[in-house]
């Protein structure tokens, strides 16, 4: 944590935790009943070498085999980010997943905010924020990333995998983990200072099956083929198909093939 001003400088690791996530909204909690001295700074971070309980994205689990694998939280305070906005956070911490990743492995994007290499997930992020008046007060950002683990449950075998089985090489978990630390800090004072078209743009261009055909499913079941054309200012995936271009709200629609 050399490297950064003020990722990780304040370090919470344990060995479990049923959720780095909910660990670090306790801390801000505490801090908000007053049973805490302070609130933690901003950049503090909750890292568990194994989560019993750990959450993806709208209530899926995260399935990750104990010190094979990253998984932590993070502390911000996005104050200066509007409401209407918060999806920009959203994508400056994929792109900071992507930075961190692409080095290693050709990674991607896949909408909202998951990394895939070579057509399978090998991250995912649990953002949970909390608002107050017109703006954000706090965001919890949750990260997961397939580093070392070589087994995956028979139900993702096909779906999931790691940098070990994508490169023949184990990790130091510590390196990468710094190496995140930086992208992310790097990205989030990029979207503090103002640079939204950037990190949009950067996002869009490093979407999985960007201007490809592809398979997707409607809540409801129906399927139908389409072309992803990018997301727009809100976030939501821009799907163009027969009848010309469709917007989708996240789990408005559902990634196929």
């Amino acid at each position: 944590m050399e490297n950064t001003l003020f990722t990780g400088k304040v370090y919470h690791h344990f060995d479990e935790l049923p959720s780095t996530n909910d660990h670090a909204l306790e801390l801000i909690a505490l801090a908000h009943k007053g049973t805490a001295k302070s609130k933690p700074p901003e950049g503090t971070v909750v890292r568990a070498d194994t989560q019993t309980a750990g959450r993806g994205q709208y209530g899926s689990r995260w399935l990750t085999q104990g010190g094979q694998n990253l998984t932590l939280s993070v502390i911000l305070y996005p104050i200066w980010l509007e409401i209407s906005a918060q999806f920009y956070l959203s994508m400056a911490v994929a792109l900071a997943l992507r930075d961190t990743l692409q080095p290693l492995a050709p990674a991607a994007i896949k909408w909202p905010n998951d990394i895939y290499i070579n057509g399978r997930k090998t991250a995912g992020v649990l953002i949970q924020n909390a608002i107050g008046g017109n703006g954000m007060q706090s965001s919890v950002v949750g990260i997961g990333l397939n580093v070392n683990q070589s087994v995956f449950p028979p139900e993702i075998v096909d779906k999931a995998t790691s940098l070990a089985l994508e490169t023949g090489q184990n990790f130091n978990l510590d390196t990468l983990q710094g190496a995140l630390f930086e992208n992310l800090e790097r990205r989030y004072l990029q979207l503090r200072a103002g640079q939204r078209e950037t990190i949009r743009n950067e996002y869009i261009s490093n979407l999985y099956r960007l201007n490809e055909t592809a398979n997707y499913a409607l809540p409801d079941g129906t399927t139908f083929t389409a072309i992803q054309r990018g997301v727009d200012e809100a976030g939501r995936l821009l799907l163009e198909r027969g009848r010309g271009m469709e917007v989708f709200e996240v789990k408005g629609v559902v990634f196929l093939t």
